[in-house]
């Protein structure tokens, strides 16, 4: 939690921003997947997203996902498409007040199918993603085999290395998502 709410704060997005439902890390499969989905419809219904960022759950690559991975990426896409009825979870509406809410468009990261590119050269967007992606110390070496709290910045340059590899598209860093219109 702590490595998220110091990515998101690089990014200026504020803990209070941040909803955390509970979920240890790695067992989201194990969780009941009828009341997650209620969770997530219930936030969408509350906050009325313009768009939904999440991991693409396509079916050509979902068996090489994290467990947790998949079970969220099909979990988030559930809950967006169940937000538009009134009848899944009828207690949203008549107990909360929350209407049903279609959720425009979705962007699905980790495809192996993107449609869709965002340009991070300009202003310093490639360099707050890569800050961001450092602040998830738990996720490279040498926290991988020992965690550690504090990154070297040895380490962060194999981060930005491995960043720049993966998003440099000529003289620009891009970020690629599968794109998809609910209209």
């Amino acid at each position: 939690k702590a490595e998220e709410e110091a990515a998101c704060a690089v990014l200026g997005i504020p803990a209070e921003n941040i909803h955390w439902l509970g979920y240890e890390d790695g067992n989201l499969e194990y969780a009941d997947p009828q009341r997650l989905r209620g969770e997530a419809c219930q936030l969408i219904k509350q906050y009325r997203p313009d768009a939904v960022f999440t991991i693409d759950p396509g079916s050509d690559h979902e068996r090489w996902h994290k467990t947790d991975h998949r079970m969220a990426a099909f979990i988030t896409k559930d809950a967006f498409i169940a937000s538009e009825w009134h009848l899944y979870y009828p207690q949203h509406l008549l107990v909360d007040g929350l209407k049903p809410y279609r959720v425009p468009v979705a962007y699905y990261y980790y495809s192996v199918e993107p449609n869709y590119t965002v340009d991070l050269s300009a202003a310093g967007m490639w360099d707050k993603k890569v800050e961001a992606a450092a602040k998830h110390v738990s996720q490279f070496e040498p926290s991988l085999s020992k965690y550690t709290p504090d990154m070297s910045a040895e380490t962060f340059e194999k981060i930005r290395e491995w960043a720049a590899n993966l998003s440099r598209d000529g003289e620009r860093f891009v970020e690629r998502f599968r794109r998809e219109e609910y209209p």
